[in-house]
């Protein structure tokens, strides 16, 4: 009998040309002047992450990985003849230029339905201060979250092969005690729980239940401007 694995869908979260988007800003090009062959290489590598987190990989990435490594195939290949042919990147640098327009609008859509919830008030009850720890903070996306769960394996010893088995792995338990720890603190660190996880497993775990708290939103996620630190909070 196959083992039942548990696993998390990403319905809520990022989608292939969100994770796009997210390479190219982290390492900081033009989405004119893309370095295919780094931004697959980092591509396929979070895809792999994923699918080793029991994250259920929609077939839309699978496509964009298909045409990122078609690219980068194109770009190893001599050009040849005196005529310029179109830079094949343009195939990708389209769609991604419309969907960032698209997101640029919906952005502001969203901001002005904020903005008359705000304007037309009376006699309400007045807005709680800011926490003066929070800061400036921006809100953290899966690929964030990810890409800071790669650097807390990284720093686990030995090469430990763990399968989540839903007989053997609470997830419902670690959000129990994910949620007791940030009503008693008010707030935690990314990093402070998995502290005392010495498994792989343990931070599996963990993470998974950290991405169950955020699509069912009892926790928001947010990475300071100045610093870069992850921090949770209660919705």
């Amino acid at each position: 009998m196959a083992e039942e694995r548990y696993q998390i869908h990403l319905e809520v979260f990022e989608g292939p040309m969100d994770l796009l988007v997210y390479l190219i800003r982290k390492n900081e090009v033009d989405i004119y002047d893309i370095p295919i062959a780094v931004i697959t290489d980092q591509y396929l590598a979070h895809l792999e992450m994923m699918r080793s987190l029991n994250v259920d990989v929609a077939g839309d990435f699978l496509v964009m990985a298909a045409t990122l490594m078609q690219l980068k195939s194109r770009m190893l290949l001599p050009v040849h003849g005196i005529e310029e042919e179109e830079d094949p990147r343009m195939e990708i640098v389209r769609p991604l230029r419309e969907y960032l327009q698209l997101a640029d609008a919906a952005e502001r859509i969203s901001q002005r339905a904020l903005l008359g919830d705000t304007v037309f008030t009376r006699c309400g009850e007045p807005p709680p201060p800011a926490d003066p720890e929070e800061g400036a903070t921006v809100r953290v996306g899966l690929f964030e979250l990810v890409d800071a769960l790669q650097g807390i394996l990284a720093r686990l010893s030995g090469e430990e092969r763990f399968t989540m088995r839903a007989d053997a792995v609470s997830v419902k338990a670690r959000i129990q005690e994910i949620t007791d720890i940030i009503e008693a603190k008010k707030t935690v660190a990314f990093t402070e729980l998995f502290e005392d996880m010495a498994t792989r497993g343990g931070v599996i775990v963990t993470f998974l239940a950290i991405l169950e708290m955020c699509k069912h939103e009892i926790i928001r996620v947010v990475q300071h401007a100045q610093g870069g630190a992850i921090r949770i909070y209660l919705a």
